[in-house]
């Protein structure tokens, strides 16, 4: 399994790390979350764990493109 084994946390650890960020998440939400796929998880001895790495992201800003690094070819079918 790639990734060291500090790279999964409990769900209760990842709903701390989300109220450190004043995002409040219940453990049922975050659990809901994993169960259905949208954070990867996996689940041992009847404990899920998610991805420290994926929760962070739900908090990161988005990242930000200049308009000048976009290439004008992405918006050819766009025109007229």
């Amino acid at each position: 399994m790639p990734g060291a084994a500090g790279d999964w946390i409990t769900l209760a650890e990842a709903a701390d790390l989300l109220a450190a960020a004043n995002v409040r998440f219940q453990r049922s939400t975050i659990g809901r979350w994993a169960r259905n796929g949208t954070l990867q998880s996996i689940k041992l001895g009847g404990r899920r764990f998610v991805r420290r790495g994926e929760v962070r992201a739900l908090v990161a800003p988005p990242r930000r493109v200049r308009a000048e690094d976009i290439q004008p070819v992405l918006f050819d079918d766009l025109k007229g």
